[in-house]
C-alpha cells in the first residue's frame, strides 16, 4: 500500500492496517533519495519535532504523532542483528536510530504504537544504475525474510 505525504492520511491508513488486517509485522519503506546504494534499518521512532510541512502545506498539532504516546517507540525487531547477520552484493546496509522528522518517521512511529512495536521501517536509495530494482527486490526479500524469522523466535 503506498501512504500519501500527508501526515494525518498516513495516520489513518496506518491506523486502517493495524485495526482491519491485524499484521504480525508491518514492514514500511521508505525513500531516502540523498541516499546513494545504501538501506538504512531503522530502530525506533520518535513521537515529536514534526514541524515540516506535509504535501498539503500541515504538521501535526504541537509537533507531535501521539499526545499522550511515549518520546519513542523501539521495534521489537532487532535491526542492530539484522545489519549484522545480512550482506548484498552491490549495496550497504547500516543501522540508524533516528528516521528523521517527517513522513517516514512520523510513519513509523505511529505503526509501532498501533502495533504494539510489531513494525519495521527500511529507508531505501533511488533506483540508479547500480541499484535496479531486481537488486532492491532482492534485498528487500532478504531483509523482511530475517525480520519473519526474528518474529517466529519470538512466538515460540
Amino acid at each position: 500500500m503506498q501512504l500519501p505525504v500527508v501526515y494525518q492520511k498516513a495516520k489513518e491508513q496506518v491506523f486502517m492496517i493495524w485495526t482491519t488486517l491485524q499484521p504480525l509485522l508491518t514492514v514500511h519503506v521508505g525513500l531516502a533519495s540523498s541516499a546513494k546504494a545504501i538501506i538504512i534499518l531503522e530502530q525506533c521512532g520518535k513521537n515529536k519535532g514534526y514541524q515540516e510541512m506535509d504535501a498539503c502545506g500541515f504538521h501535526p498539532e504541537g509537533g507531535c504523532c501521539m499526545l499522550d504516546g511515549p518520546e519513542k517507540i523501539e521495534s521489537t525487531i532487532n535491526m542492530k542483528t539484522l545489519w549484522k547477520n545480512i550482506s548484498v552484493e552491490g549495496i550497504d546496509i547500516i543501522f540508524s536510530r533516528d528516521a528523521g522528522r517527517y513522513i517516514c518517521d512520523y510513519t513509523y512511529y505511529t505503526s509501532l504504537y498501533y502495533g504494539s512495536g510489531r513494525a519495521a521501517f527500511i529507508h531505501v536509495p533511488p533506483l540508479s544504475k547500480s541499484v535496479t530494482a531486481d537488486l532492491l527486490g532482492k534485498a528487500l526479500q532478504m531483509i523482511i525474510l530475517e525480520m519473519l524469522k526474528q518474529c517466529g523466535e519470538d512466538r515460540q
